[in-house]
């Protein structure tokens, strides 16, 4: 699971559909799903699907597999970093009632090699903004926004487990392209930002350290 407070108030959490498959295209559960709540639990009357009552009013969006990070660029739109199967990981662009297709679709294929279907236009189902095979393992991201590193500033930045990397990827509106993929020696748990604007990286395994990274001088 992954929480976040977005600009408009409400609190979005996302659940993973825990290798289940089919749940995340259940709308009577949460499994694979962003759900949007107010910060009291209650469902905002807004919600895509909140004139159907129960769980359902809850969802935001669905078909997700295994939501790793959450955060809301500039704009207030809302980002989510996703596990892929084998292969397939996602950067997904969050929209009310999108619906990104799993497990019917993904650009990854299930560990016992059954192959799914790729996401293609047309299918009905929300594809990512961009999408990693080989496979980086996503475990945490950020839009950055601070001014530390201007040419960063509105970039998102994605901890990479089984990749061991660092990972940029250029936002521009609704639009991302890859950018940089920097080797770490260490599996990338936890990206994030402090107030000053340095990028702080938590390392994953008995041996961790927590990194500040500064401009160049």
């Amino acid at each position: 699971h992954r929480i976040a407070f977005g600009p408009d108030g409400m609190l979005y959490i996302s659940s993973g559909e825990r290798q289940k498959f089919d749940p995340a295209q259940e709308l009577t559960g949460n499994l694979g799903k962003i759900v949007r709540l107010n910060a009291d639990g209650i469902v905002p009357a807004d919600n895509p699907m909140a004139a159907k009552g129960g769980v359902t009013a809850q969802i935001y969006a669905y078909g997700i597999r295994n939501p790793l990070g959450l955060d809301f660029d500039a704009a207030g739109r809302l980002w989510e970093i996703e596990m892929g199967p084998r292969h397939g990981d996602e950067l997904n662009l969050v929209t009310p009632g999108a619906n990104f297709g799993y497990p019917i679709v993904s650009n990854g294929d299930h560990y016992d090699g059954r192959i799914i279907p790729d996401h293609a236009p047309g299918d009905g189902f929300v594809a990512p903004k961009v999408f990693w095979v080989p496979a980086i393992s996503p475990g945490s991201l950020m839009i950055y926004r601070g001014t530390l590193f201007p040419q960063w500033t509105g970039d998102a930045f994605i901890g990479a487990l089984g990749g061991k990397a660092l990972v940029r990827v250029d936002l521009n509106g609704e639009a991302a392209t890859k950018a940089d993929h920097w080797p770490t020696d260490k599996r990338i748990r936890e990206v994030d930002q402090s107030p000053d604007g340095h990028i702080w990286l938590l390392e994953d395994g008995p041996d961790a350290r927590l990194l500040k990274l500064s401009p160049k001088r």
